[in-house]
């Protein structure tokens, strides 16, 4: 065994980082898939699922009875394993039923943002091909374009003539399983999930993750809130489309027995009210929100019954020591706990798990059980050691199987022996805590939501009346970044920053609209034709 510096985790032979976190073990059984293995854990658990707004429950015997009848009725219709469903719908109890029914049958589950405009959602059908939707009615028109068959989740009312309805979530949720269905046998190694994520480069990918990795997280999950031992109740305030709300709060945290309170859409004051309710513990936020806990802190305290409340999960962004120390002081009870990851390592990476670890201000945590990391020079390839600036690698039980057939972007981000290139800048100190430095990759982060330049920059140029552009991230105290524009206009022309914004924000979700816009005789590029965009974000910020 080589040997691994017992204070950061640094191994000199083989430069690598191994994580310091008690090893999580995993199932044997390669036929497993991941709705088997959250039903068979044993917990004592009664309430699995709560609408914060209308108090409707849903206990454990409910879901697994409800799974059951789904997955039946799936069957039924002729899904079968490697079938793709889409699932778009905000967050709300049916969200993981659907979820855990499509992957009981190795059947693969794709969500997409109910934000997402009818352009960007039939993008990502014509790549993923799903042979079956489930929606609400209000978002049936957003499938208008497509011919996929629909599930209705909810009520059918003003969906008019749009659409091909072919079932109703509840009706199906009614079906008596039909016990002498032939059931596939589904892998750990089968794909269980396809979610959009703008990776580490570019456009849209989708991210093929594995029942294993699921797995993996959800073992992860639970070993690090140390579940097993007492009842929880986790306010779900994270969207369930995204990695973090889809493995976590709609599949994972129910293996515990955890109970976990669901919001429909974020507004803070539901989500506040929510925590006296329903004697919420862990209250998961991005960054922005814990912001406004702190300005407000006062009237939410005189306002609010927190007492329940015990940890504050925050991901996203590093939290800065301000912040950190601000929140400790106004709620002297409540641990801040941090965590790191992406979409390509199934929400896992690093983690700050006591109020010790999240007083290194600034860190992103330690690497998660059963992780390595390796920060390597982007330019040279070297493999660096401890306290120096490199790009963060990461591998282990969580790491993607690659990007959905998009070899070359697979290739460009995962490395012949499982390391996945996270794009991010980092560097591990002498005790082992991660410190994200910048983005080598070059998303903007609006309110937690991922932008890419290059679709922007795609659509601008579109224009009639646009010749070269470039889309940067501008810092925001509330948002974080939002998307700004430098546009250079064709001769001629007498394009405003008005009509820039307006032509872009018909086209895209909100959170990608363009919020400043610049107008420049020419768009810096490097010999390769890359553009500049670190010349264009000092030029913009210069004048703040």
């Amino acid at each position: 065994m080589p040997e691994i510096d017992t204070r950061s985790g640094y191994c000199k032979t083989n430069s690598t980082f191994y994580s310091k976190r008690k090893p999580t073990p995993f199932p044997a059984n390669d036929g497993l898939d991941v709705t088997t293995f959250i039903s068979a854990r044993a917990h004592h658990g009664t309430t699995a699922y709560i609408d914060a707004s209308t108090g409707n429950r849903l206990t454990f015997a409910d879901v697994w009875r409800a799974v059951e009848s789904v997955s039946s009725a799936l069957s039924d219709f002729g899904i079968r394993k490697g079938d793709v469903v889409l699932l778009l719908s905000p967050n709300s109890i049916f969200f993981p039923i659907v979820c855990l029914s499509v992957m009981s049958l190795g059947a693969i589950i794709t969500t997409t943002n109910p934000l997402n405009t009818n352009r960007e959602i039939n993008k990502q059908i014509s790549d993923s091909k799903p042979v079956l939707a489930f929606t609400t009615s209000e978002l049936v028109p957003k499938l208008s374009d497509s011919n996929i068959p629909i599930v209705l989740i909810g009520s059918d009312t003003g969906t008019g003539k749009i659409g091909k309805i072919v079932n109703k979530l509840d009706e199906m949720m009614k079906t008596e399983p039909n016990r002498n269905r032939i059931k596939e046998r589904v892998t750990q190694d089968d794909t269980a999930t396809l979610l959009y994520s703008s990776g580490t480069t570019g456009a849209s990918k989708g991210v093929i993750s594995s029942h294993r990795n699921l797995i993996a997280m959800v073992q992860t999950v639970i070993g690090r809130f140390q579940l097993d031992d007492n009842q929880q109740t986790f306010l779900c305030t994270v969207p369930m489309f995204h990695i973090y709300g889809l493995v976590a709060f709609a599949t994972g945290l129910i293996a515990s027995g955890a109970t976990v309170v669901i919001l429909s859409k974020f507004e803070i004051h539901e989500m506040l009210s929510a925590i006296g309710r329903y004697g919420v513990t862990y209250l998961p936020l991005v960054p922005p929100i814990l912001v406004a806990l702190v300005n407000n802190a006062s009237q939410i305290r005189s306002k609010y019954d927190l007492k329940t409340l015990k940890y504050v999960l925050s991901g996203g962004a590093p939290l800065s020591k301000e912040l950190t120390e601000g929140f400790m002081e106004k709620y002297p009870g409540v641990t801040i706990m941090q965590g790191y990851g992406l979409t390509e390592s199934t929400g896992i990476g690093a983690s700050t798990d006591t109020v010790e670890e999240s007083r290194r201000y600034g860190t992103a945590g330690k690497l998660s059980a059963n992780m390595m990391g390796k920060i390597v020079d982007p330019d040279t390839g070297k493999v660096l050691p401890v306290n120096r600036t490199g790009e963060l690698w990461l591998k282990g039980p969580t790491v993607m199987k690659g990007y959905f057939s998009n070899p070359e972007a697979t290739a460009s981000t995962l490395d012949s022996t499982g390391w996945l290139r996270t794009g991010d800048l980092c560097y591990i100190d002498e005790d082992g805590f991660i410190f994200v430095v910048d983005r080598l990759k070059e998303l903007i982060k609006y309110k937690g939501y991922q932008v890419p330049p290059a679709e922007l920059e795609a659509l601008l140029l579109t224009h009639p009346e646009i010749d070269d552009c470039a889309v940067i991230p501008f810092p925001d105290k509330d948002v974080g970044q939002f998307p700004m524009a430098y546009v250079v206009r064709k001769n001629g022309s007498g394009l405003t920053e008005k009509g820039v914004m307006d032509f872009v924000s018909k086209q895209v979700a909100p959170y990608k609209r363009i919020r400043r816009v610049a107008f420049i005789g020419s768009v810096p590029k490097n010999p390769s034709g890359k553009i500049l965009r670190k010349d264009l974000i000092q030029l913009a910020t210069s004048k703040l």
